[in-house]
């Protein structure tokens, strides 16, 4: 499944659209969906099923069900639900989009997914891994939408430990798709959402959802989870499309409340799978082969870290710099991340005495994808093994057969992050490239084969040291002068003053 060759141009265009999709295809990526998908997407029936649930659904739709996420996202995966419970327990429902309802293993829906594995967000053009009549609509959480979910049920002591663990398919109702920007406002003491005015008891159900977040952020600290400051760089442009800025988006109390849930919930059905003996795919991060650096970089802070690595004593230091200086908390989190390395999946065979290593960062053993089956393959074929086990069936794949789709989800993540990373470059470079000659304030992000690329303060745009990088390491900061730039290409260097 690829797409066809265009003959008419090698030289790369300089529409951020266009360019997107060169650099999307250049990399792995489907671009367009074939006539199959979409004869297969337009066979589907759009009637809301306003039947009973079949008795082994269960029917939630009265919960005060809603989902926290960016305004402008409509390919919603997961709402919540939380309730108290006696002895300072509090049970957290996730309901998340049962996409394989509408998305059954070997369809072409299915096969064109399993292709690119990811959808792509490049910050001027989206290739969605679903069709958006799937992903933005029926397979969608959206707003007032009875919509079919796997529910994952955890009950939580009060500091936070999970106590108990259950999943099981219902009907729910959304009834509140609220925004990241406004919840995480009130939360730091601004004012309320309008959904909040509109809906009875919607406030206190968040504030009970970020005080259970809370617990288990506190919870993952003390065994040594990382907490990481990371920032997310957005293209601004105008009304006529033209790249004005870069705006930065930091994490808040609202985007912690989502990242807590969704890490509580992939390690329940982990350990759901694994108890079962369910063969299943996991999120790996390995012990960094850079902790050598990692302790170099400690060391500037007048800080030590032990020589052997150890998720703790990292958490540790990071807790301390974040107290201690959390201005600059973000660039420190950005060297860390570039120096634990990426993740990559693998596959979980409960019947073998020694699993797969587990997550570094979060420092658990088992750790999965499972709460975005809109946006990652890996993540729907999780839930058609939680469904199967549910119902009592033969496990939908071999362990094989994990095996490949395993290895394609790391080989097109990784593709995807070079697709990002090189639009991010597409357009620093047409907002830099009358800048040429100016200098900037810098961190040294990357040193590997390729060279040396620093990322500037403002704009958060992304280059390469191409005079002066020698000697520089990730975590350095350093002043730069913008010496060159091609749009087309995505080139941004920069020469070390």
């Amino acid at each position: 499944m690829t797409n066809p060759p265009n003959p008419a141009s090698s030289r790369p265009s300089t529409d951020l659209r266009a360019r997107a999709r060169e650099i999307a295809t250049e990399n792995g990526f489907v671009t367009d969906f074939s006539p199959e998908v979409e004869a297969e997407v337009a066979a589907l029936s759009k009637a809301i099923d306003t039947a009973p649930p079949a008795d082994e659904v269960r029917d939630l739709r009265s919960m005060l069900w809603s989902s926290i996420d960016n305004r402008e996202s409509r390919d919603l995966d997961q709402a919540e639900f939380c309730e108290s419970l006696d002895g300072g327990r509090t049970r957290l429902r996730l309901g998340i989009a049962d996409v394989d309802r509408d998305v059954p293993k070997g369809s072409p829906i299915d096969l064109r997914a399993a292709a690119n594995t990811t959808s792509l967000y490049t910050g001027v053009e989206t290739f969605p891994m679903l069709p958006e009549a799937l992903s933005t609509d029926l397979t969608s959480l959206l707003e007032a939408a009875e919509r079919p979910v796997v529910v994952v049920d955890l009950v939580i002591d009060d500091v936070g430990d999970v106590k108990e663990v259950g999943a099981y398919r219902a009907v729910i109702v959304n009834h509140a798709k609220l925004a990241y920007e406004a919840v995480g406002m009130w939360l730091a003491g601004g004012a309320a959402p309008e959904e909040f005015r509109a809906i009875t008891g919607l406030d206190s159900q968040v504030r009970l959802q970020d005080d259970l977040a809370r617990r288990l952020r506190a919870r993952r600290q003390e065994h040594g989870a990382l907490d990481l400051e990371t920032i997310e760089a957005q293209p601004v442009t105008s009304a006529t499309g033209e790249v004005v800025d870069i705006a930065v988006i930091r994490k808040n109390r609202a985007r912690d409340l989502i990242e807590d849930f969704m890490i509580a919930a992939n390690v329940a059905v982990a350990k759901f799978l694994e108890d079962r003996r369910v063969a299943s795919i996991r999120r790996v991060v390995h012990v960094p082969k850079r902790w050598p650096r990692l302790v170099d970089l400690a060391k500037r802070y007048g800080e030590s870290l032990p020589d052997a690595p150890s998720s703790a004593a990292l958490a540790a230091f990071l807790q301390r710099r974040r107290k201690a200086d959390p201005d600059s908390f973000a660039d420190l989190s950005l060297s860390v991340v570039k120096l634990l390395g990426a993740g990559e999946y693998s596959v979980e065979r409960p019947w073998e005495p020694e699993g797969e290593e587990g997550h570094f960062g979060l420092a658990v053993d088992d750790y999965s994808h499972t709460t975005a089956p809109n946006r990652r393959y890996a993540d729907l074929v999780m839930q058609r093994l939680v469904k199967a086990n549910l119902a009592d069936a033969p496990a939908p794949y071999s362990a094989e057969e994990l095996d490949a789709i395993a290895a394609r989800c790391t080989e097109m993540e990784n593709a995807a992050r070079k697709v990002e990373r090189t639009m991010r470059k597409v357009v620093a470079a047409t907002l830099l490239q009358g800048r040429v000659g100016e200098m900037f304030d810098a961190i040294v992000t990357g040193v590997n084969q390729s060279g040396t690329f620093a990322r500037l303060t403002h704009p958060p745009a992304e280059g390469r040291i191409v005079h002066g990088e020698h000697g520089l390491d990730v975590g350095d900061h350093v002043r730069v002068k913008l010496v060159d730039v091609d749009v087309a290409k995505g080139y941004v260097d920069f020469a070390k003053a």
